[in-house]
């Protein structure tokens, strides 16, 4: 799709996880990701949504490989080498690929800090704890605003691999979590765990490096500063730390992603259809959509929030979507 990181609280919980800190564990996050080699099943809770998914993800001579295949609701799977993204959903029919497939769990979230992570959250350790029969420590991101979610962390301690995590409201609920429920970190991971094995329409996509790969495997340093532009639209207000990632493939509409290096969300701006959309906010796990029409001289537009925002804050960014006559005019020629 996130997506990577003062203080130890007492002496035993830092000498039970090796001494680190909570950001040096935060700082081993990233890489672990993508360069850890392993193999298991997840499963990941939205609201009242779970869904399992069996995963192989390698890291071999400097190119990620990675296998997710559904373990419900329908079969189909997604294949990665590198840039390139294999999808296969027999049962679904159309498919619509995003520019980023996330590299393991949560991966585009952590795997590229755009400003410290420190500034938007206190990172705390908690303790260590046993997931999927690993021996892991815990770390709490708790916001420091209320614009963006707390998190809680379980990283393998011989790798700093993820291995389960809770995204938190400001009530301390758990509006959504992920866990292995079975993993093995290896490097002996052959070649066939990572062909494609499901029957079906196969969809290609080469994916886009900028501002969402670590820094480790962007391959030109232009990519690093290069940053999608709002083209004829601007948002009055967004939360701080939320600096543009990415521009998500939206058909006609104009779309821009934004992070905080740990949490996104994207805007999305596009000509008013026929049918009249509803404007409010609907949530799912910690997912919020909102929506509303913008009337500017003769034209209405529907403008889209979608991301990891509390209601409130995705109804103040949608209604600070301001509109200008480049936009209009080429809305007008679509």
């Amino acid at each position: 799709m996130s997506l990577a990181f003062i203080l130890a609280i007492g002496a035993p919980a830092a000498a039970a996880s090796g001494k680190k800190t909570a950001a040096e564990w935060l700082e081993q996050l990233g890489p672990a990701l993508n360069m850890t080699s392993y193999r298991g099943v997840f499963v990941y809770a939205r609201g009242a949504n779970v869904h399992s998914m069996q995963i192989a993800h390698r890291y071999r001579n400097g190119i990620v490989e990675e296998r997710l295949v559904m373990q419900d609701g329908g079969s189909g799977e997604f294949v990665r080498r590198g840039m390139k993204v294999v999808c296969v959903l027999p049962e679904r029919g159309k498919v619509h690929l995003d520019q980023i497939i996330p590299s393991g769990p949560f991966a585009e979230a952590f795997s590229s800090q755009l400003v410290p992570v420190s500034r938007w959250y206190s990172a705390e350790l908690k303790g260590d704890d046993r997931v999927a029969g690993y021996d892991v420590v815990t770390v709490a991101l708790t916001a420091r605003d209320p614009h963006r979610y707390s998190h809680r962390l379980w990283l393998e301690k011989n790798t700093g691999l993820l291995v389960k995590s809770h995204v938190r409201n400001a009530n301390d609920e758990v509006l959504e979590h992920f866990q292995f429920t079975s993993l093995e970190i290896t490097n002996d991971l052959p070649d066939s765990e990572f062909e494609i094995r499901t029957e079906g329409h196969e969809i290609s996509r080469t994916l886009k490096a900028a501002g969402k790969l670590p820094l480790k495997q962007v391959q030109s340093p232009e990519a690093l500063t290069e940053k999608p532009r709002m083209h004829g639209w601007k948002l009055g207000w967004r939360p701080q730390g939320f600096e543009p990632a990415a521009a998500p493939g939206a058909g006609k509409s104009q779309a821009v992603a934004f992070s905080d290096g740990l949490a996104a969300f994207s805007v999305f701006v596009e000509p008013a259809g026929r049918v009249s959309m509803p404007t409010g906010a609907s949530r799912i796990g910690a997912t919020t959509v909102y929506m509303r029409q913008l009337e500017s001289e003769d034209k209405v537009f529907l403008v889209t929030v979608v991301g990891e925002l509390p209601p409130a804050s995705a109804r103040r960014v949608a209604e600070s979507v301001q509109v200008g006559e480049a936009f209009m005019v080429g809305a007008g020629e679509q």
